[in-house]
């Protein structure tokens, strides 16, 4: 019987959930556990994922992810293929590491997305591990509250889930973690939270809001086709956008300015065209591990600095319009 498709929508938040198979207990070991924290956040950086709380048990991990732009399902397999490849080079063994694919379900209600949050968090009380959960060091919980500064969460995307100002977002974080204690979705497994819950197909996607932008699950979505162009023609109308010759870009020559001309050539790429890693870093010179650094430095520059995505926009625009043109002199 085939799967069931994934329905994606840009910008959902997920609680995304894996468990380990044959019987191994990765997270057991402090050093897979922390190779697998590291292979998220950097996949979280490459793909523009929100972090809003996150936790490790021994078998087993949870996530409650924003995505970006990118499928979820992109990011998630990149996520477990790489931190299953680096273990199994580790402890020179072959196979699958994971039951399978991993499981998640958008949650639409906030009131739901409070009580996830202190469920991913509360994981280790409910298991008997520790009567304290800022006592597991596996998970977003202490950082939530202000006590580490730096971590996998992003930590006022996670807050204003709560509240709008810190503290009485803490506050409400904190309160929400003390009903769960006692609430009956504590110790359910995830298929018998109230947020995951089966419903029919048809309610789901009734209930979708459709001016949102949504992708399937082969990120397919329901924007306009992106343009029909080839790794060469992406650089060239970058470089002629910022006003930078091709061969400029392919040359050994480095730089800040040189840099983010690189960088945009990637995002726009990737994610507009739906291009290789591989066959954009030809064109820009550089090996497939550093184009894919660019990628992912390009993502975060469109999240934090202003201007940035209207820039990607009007590479975008260029390209269609050189599609237009092309198309009408055939």
């Amino acid at each position: 019987m085939p799967r069931k498709p994934r329905v994606f929508v840009v910008g959902g938040a997920y609680h995304v959930y894996c468990r380990a198979g044959r019987g191994e207990r990765p997270f057991a070991d402090e050093q897979a556990a922390a190779l697998f924290v590291e292979t998220l956040a950097r996949v979280k950086a490459e793909h523009g994922l929100t972090i809003l709380a996150w936790c490790l048990m021994p078998n087993h991990y949870h996530l409650v992810v924003r995505s970006g732009e990118l499928p979820l399902w992109r990011s998630m397999r990149l996520v477990q293929g790489r931190f299953t490849k680096a273990l199994n080079r580790r402890d020179r063994v072959l196979g699958p590491l994971w039951q399978g694919r991993y499981k998640s379900r958008m949650i639409e209600d906030p009131a739901y997305l409070m009580q996830a949050i202190a469920y991913v968090h509360l994981n280790p009380v409910t298991a008997g591990m520790t009567a304290d959960p800022a006592s597991h060091r596996w998970s977003g919980h202490r950082q939530v509250l202000g006590r580490e500064r730096r971590g996998l969460v992003d930590v006022d995307e996670s807050l204003l889930i709560f509240s709008g100002r810190r503290t009485s977002a803490r506050r409400a974080y904190l309160t929400v973690l003390g009903q769960g204690r006692e609430a009956a979705w504590k110790g359910a497994l995830p298929g018998g939270l109230p947020w995951w819950r089966r419903v029919a197909a048809d309610d789901e996607e009734l209930r979708r809001d459709p001016t949102r932008p949504a992708m399937d699950w082969l990120g397919v979505t329901h924007r306009p086709a992106p343009p029909k162009v080839d790794a060469k023609e992406v650089a060239r109308t970058v470089a002629r956008l910022l006003g930078v010759s091709v061969t400029t870009l392919r040359g050994r020559r480095r730089g800040a300015e040189l840099g983010r001309v690189r960088e945009l050539v990637m995002l726009v790429g990737v994610e507009t065209c739906g291009l290789k890693v591989k066959d954009l870093a030809a064109v820009i010179g550089r090996d497939p591990g550093s184009a894919s650094r660019l990628y992912g430095q390009a993502t975060t520059r469109r999240r934090e600095v202003p201007g940035y995505a209207a820039l990607a926009q009007g590479a975008v625009e260029a390209l269609q319009r050189h599609e237009r043109v092309r198309d009408d002199a055939q």
